[in-house]
């Protein structure tokens, strides 16, 4: 069975009464803009902390915790995804939704009231888990309302929602903090979350896990009932144990000597505890949805493991203010944008496989380029430049990625491979910004540690470029390597 060939997904009797109609008919208005609402201020806040943070570190004296306040909601997140997606295939994606915006806004009036680092850290951990989980509740949802001619354009439209907030963000951050306060930042979020909540609701009551639909509640008749979903605790342990091995790889670099045995140690603890929370024949490349996640992954690693360094690039070899390093992203985020966009809009008329390859391309060909240019000594424009294809070759890919998954997924298998594609993002970029902090620090000149960061990030676009023709397929569901 290929991709068009899967099974059809669950949808709500007006999803199904108009598949010929936009993201904005009034059967999808408000959940279009409730769910849209929900990834933008998620992506907001995402990107609002890493402008306030040397504030918040430097008033709360907070320094030592300055990494783990970045990489706690990471780690946290990957729980979040695994527990959302159980609970989801279990009842439906409506409590795991309700729960994790509430951890997400709990998480936020922690960090937005705290008075020492410590408490901040701690509504970070909070909003990480709800946040993840938040994302994988959401994936379940579109699945469930919309059909599937329409979720290119709700995946472009959340890529949108994701990549607006790079443009303003850190700006608006930065004069929230000098007109009011750091803490803001974090509590003025809390009164935009809950109203695009409530915009959501309608359309959502009622959806119920796979083996619940179509059985009322205490229905028997003498006949079997259809298996549930059981509870994944093996699961949720994995993925703690995937959360830790995420933070030991982040905070490896700070442990002198042996900074380099403990981050080996833990991306090996990582890829062990990965294997139950992906489906099955993800890390060896089987054809079909493992390939999907697996490329997801890829794809994260090798473009924010690259994206991270370019502005640092920009400052050290020529000279660029910080603002204006910063600003040179911005390309590569309207190119995401419009690349989102436009893949929504030819649909069918550009198939999943071709995206994708041609997404992975552009990826590996702007890595690439910026990897020629800190070697050569090419002028930036030419790094810069390549950096809004790839920004292009991230929208192209992205959404269509997030199609197939739904796509090869069956109707109680969407909770569980909706987690382990986020999974699949979360820790690939955060093993490849691990990687690229321990190669960058192993050089003794600039030029050798930045040229050593894009070759492993090239490295990884390479294994991008290679499993993504591999993404169409047969699909397979359940965990296991």
């Amino acid at each position: 069975m290929t991709i068009d060939q899967a099974t059809p997904l669950t949808r709500t009797a007006p999803a199904q009464a108009h598949e010929s109609a936009g993201l904005f008919h009034r059967s999808y208005l408000l959940v279009t803009l409730g769910a849209c609402a929900l990834v933008f201020l998620a992506a907001f806040e995402s990107m609002a902390v890493t402008t306030i943070m040397p504030l918040v570190s430097r008033e709360l004296d907070g320094a030592a915790l300055y990494a783990l306040a970045f990489a706690g909601p990471l780690a946290t997140g990957v729980i979040g995804m695994v527990a959302a997606g159980n609970w989801a295939d279990r009842r439906g994606p409506v409590g795991p939704l309700y729960a994790s915006v509430a951890l997400f806004v709990l998480g936020l009036l922690i960090a937005g009231t705290a008075g020492s680092m410590a408490a901040l850290v701690a509504g970070r951990l909070v909003q990480g888990l709800g946040g993840g989980a938040m994302t994988v509740a959401l994936y379940v949802v579109v699945a469930r309302i919309y059909p599937a001619v329409l979720h290119p354009k709700i995946f472009a439209a959340f890529a949108a929602s994701w990549v607006i907030p790079s443009l303003v963000g850190p700006f608006a951050a930065g004069i929230v903090a000098q007109l009011a306060s750091w803490h803001w930042v974090f509590l003025g979020v809390v009164g935009l979350v809950v109203p695009a909540l409530l915009m959501i609701v309608p359309a959502v009551r009622g959806l119920r896990g796979a083996a619940e639909r179509n059985v009322p509640e205490g229905m028997s008749s003498g006949r079997a009932e259809p298996a549930r979903t059981p509870w994944g605790y093996g699961r949720l342990a994995w993925a703690t144990l995937a959360a830790l091995a995420v933070l030991g790889l982040n905070l490896s670099a700070e442990v002198p000597v042996a900074g380099g045995v403990l981050a080996a140690a833990a991306v090996a603890v990582a890829l062990v505890a990965v294997r139950p929370l992906v489906p099955r024949g993800t890390l060896t490349a089987r054809r079909g949805l493992p390939s999907v996640i697996l490329t997801r992954g890829l794809a994260s690693a090798s473009f924010f493991g690259a994206e991270v360094y370019l502005p640092y690039l920009l400052v050290e070899r020529y000279g660029f203010s910080p603002t204006f390093a910063g600003l040179t992203l911005t390309g590569g985020a309207l190119a995401w944008a419009a690349a989102s966009a436009i893949q929504g809009r030819l649909g069918s008329r550009l198939d999943h496989r071709r995206a994708v390859r041609i997404g992975a391309a552009l990826v590996l060909g702007a890595v690439v380029l910026t990897l020629v240019t800190t070697w050569l000594g090419w002028p930036a424009a030419v790094a810069i430049t390549g950096w809004v294809f790839a920004g292009g070759g991230m929208g192209l890919m992205y959404p269509r990625l997030s199609v197939m998954t739904l796509a090869l997924s069956t109707k109680d298998t969407q909770g569980f491979n909706s987690s382990a594609m986020s999974i699949s993002d979360s820790l690939g970029g955060a093993l490849a910004l691990a990687a690229t902090g321990i190669v960058f620090a192993a050089f003794t000149t600039t030029a050798a540690s930045f040229a050593g960061v894009f070759a492993l990030t090239a490295a990884i676009g390479v294994a991008a470029v290679v499993v993504a023709p591999r993404v169409s397929g047969t699909p397979v569901g359940g965990p296991g390597a």
